[in-house]
């Protein structure tokens, strides 16, 4: 339990570090809480001489200064009240933005094997729902801890200042209001974890639904979704209702010792030792310190609450920011490679499964060459892609681009040497010109833009639209066919005008009309350029400087389209089952 104390005043102190940057905005609204708690310490202790000189006609001029004091101490009240309030906020906005930019730059830089066992509403709800609920231990907290804080202080002074011996009761009740504290803290934690993987499963419930919708309609799955998502809905509420009432039984355990600190008060003040020394006004002062302190112990009691959600969230986001960018212990940058690529003796696993998906995989392909990569699906074509763009880090051998260890490279310029037309094309919720200029940073004018859409066979659907390149295609070109989508990724990639293309699968799900203006514009793509094609459709890669055929992640067989038929294994076998499915 102390490590979890620990750990828990670890993670605040972590968070405060992102407070302390918005410092003046934090001091002026600790200033300003500190003096709402003087303000109301003032008012109460006003009563004092009201009560003792006012109302007895000794000083009767009191009372004709009281209204004024009243209008002006609630003013004041009021002033220091909205400076508070408003610049905890400036600072809790400042603070969640951070940390949501934060987040984002470091999940951009993550390596793929990290989101293939991370769930993806997960990082949604992460990004959202819990960079939010910070501002819980970051800026409510602190309110509530400052502003109330200092209330019980002054409070506690002028009752000691008025009766040291009546105020003695409340040190009797302080311990027993820090153990409930205690346990309602550990109480908060548990259930603010739980809350936020409740939240993590309905952004995954909604994700799901919302991506598969085409197929949730196809299947019948209505009924499906709908029980998933009640569940989960359900278990968020469950776990708020579970919050709610340990605040609800918290708040009048604490009240309940209060009253009877203050019944305890009330019994002193008739003891004969006691009550001489006291003044109408002075006792009123006391018993009503002792009222006023009723509402920030209240408080007190919830910023429990408020701290462990921050916490628990904190947690959650922190655990992602703790995890390892992906390595860039690269420090050549390189240009414009001429094109060469050589494996040697490759072995690799993905992080999720021990069985390696390459094993020994060598092979070479001269600058300006088409490479073919065949087998059945999982046999390991298109991790060899992953490897050459370091998604992935191999687990021995060696992997060079111009005779050097792509780990010797930079990231950022090994990733500008290869350009990428895949099967599952990407794009992004934008205009058709911003796609096929995706990150280019607007070294591209609109000519350049033009000419790689003609060059890819685009331009004669682009120009159908009214809006012609500036057209918004939607959530991953949901307005677009998928020979469409296709064509925009050819054109990326042309005006990428990298060295080496990689095509994975770019033609295996289109029809024969969307294939053939595809393979014309792929014709144009690969000139010149060092190609690596991972083929479904053997008649594509008939051509080929050179095909390997892959098996389990083992190289079985190599050499030209009419070299492998020759052999008549398994290529021959491919070639022939392809060819009887054509008929």
């Amino acid at each position: 339990m102390e490590n979890k104390e620990v750990n828990s005043w670890l993670v605040f102190k972590r968070l405060l570090g992102y407070v302390k940057e918005f410092k003046l905005g934090l001091v002026a609204a600790i200033i300003a809480m500190i003096g709402y708690a003087v303000i109301d310490t003032a008012f109460i202790y006003s009563i004092k001489p009201l009560m003792d000189e006012g109302l007895t006609g000794q000083s009767p001029e009191i009372l004709t200064f009281m209204p004024i004091f009243v209008i002006l101490i609630i003013a004041a009240r009021g002033v220091v009240a909205f400076v508070s309030s408003y610049c905890m906020s400036w600072v809790g906005t400042h603070v969640v933005m951070k940390l949501q930019r934060e987040l984002f730059s470091h999940l951009i830089a993550l390596p793929i094997s990290f989101f293939d066992k991370t769930n993806t509403g997960d990082l949604l709800s992460k990004i959202t729902y819990d960079a939010n609920q910070v501002t819980s231990a970051s800026t409510k907290a602190l309110i509530k801890i400052f502003r109330d804080g200092a209330t019980i202080i002054a409070l506690v002074g002028l009752m000691f200042i008025q009766s040291w011996q009546l105020s003695l009761v409340f040190f009797l009740i302080a311990p027993i209001v820090g153990i409930a504290i205690s346990v309602v803290s550990k109480r908060f934690r548990k259930i603010s974890k739980n809350l936020q993987d409740a939240m993590g499963s309905v952004t995954t419930a909604s994700e799901q639904m919302l991506k598969g919708h085409k197929e949730v309609l196809m299947f019948g799955g209505q009924q499906l979704e709908n029980k998933k998502f009640e569940q989960v809905s359900n278990s968020v509420r469950s776990q708020n209702m579970k919050m709610v009432s340990a605040q609800a039984i918290s708040t009048p355990i604490v009240q309940s010792l209060a009253s009877f600190a203050l019944a305890f008060v009330l019994f002193l003040a008739t003891k004969p030792s006691i009550i001489d020394d006291l003044t109408p006004g002075t006792f009123i002062v006391i018993i009503s310190s002792m009222m006023a302190l009723m509402k920030p112990l209240k408080v007190i009691t919830e910023v429990v609450g408020d701290i462990q959600r921050g916490i628990a969230a904190s947690v959650s986001l922190f655990k992602v920011l703790d995890t390892t960018s992906a390595l860039d212990s690269g420090t050549k940058v390189i240009k414009r490679a001429k094109g060469d690529i050589e494996l040697n003796n490759i072995v690799f696993s993905y992080p999720t499964t021990e069985k390696p998906a390459l094993k020994n995989v060598s092979f070479k392909v001269k600058a300006g060459e088409t490479f073919a990569l065949v087998g059945r699906s999982g046999s390991g074509k298109s991790t060899i892609a992953n490897l050459l763009t370091r998604f992935y880090d191999i687990d021995s051998g060696v992997i060079s681009i111009d005779g050097v260890n792509i780990q010797e490279y930079t990231l950022a310029s090994l990733r500008n040497q290869v350009a990428i037309v895949s099967q599952s094309v990407h794009l992004f919720n934008d205009s058709i010109a911003n796609n096929i200029a995706y990150a280019s940073d607007g070294k591209f004018t609109r000519e350049d833009i033009i000419q790689a859409a003609e060059t890819a066979n685009a331009m004669e659907f682009i120009e159908q639209f009214p809006n012609g390149l500036d057209t918004v295609i939607g959530e991953n070109g949901a307005l677009l066919s998928g020979g469409q989508r296709q064509r925009l990724a050819i054109a990326r990639a042309l005006l990428r005008d990298a060295p080496i293309l990689i095509l994975d699968e770019a033609t295996s799900a289109l029809d024969s009309e969307s294939e053939r203006h595809i393979q014309a514009a792929l014709d144009i793509l690969q000139k010149d350029r060092t190609s690596i094609v991972i083929a479904h459709r053997l008649s594509t890669i008939e051509h080929a400087n050179q095909i390997l055929v892959i098996d389990d992640g083992r190289v079985v067989e190599r050499g030209t389209h009419a070299e492998l038929i020759e052999k008549k294994a398994i290529y021959h076998s491919l070639s022939k089952i392809q060819a009887a499915g054509e008929l």
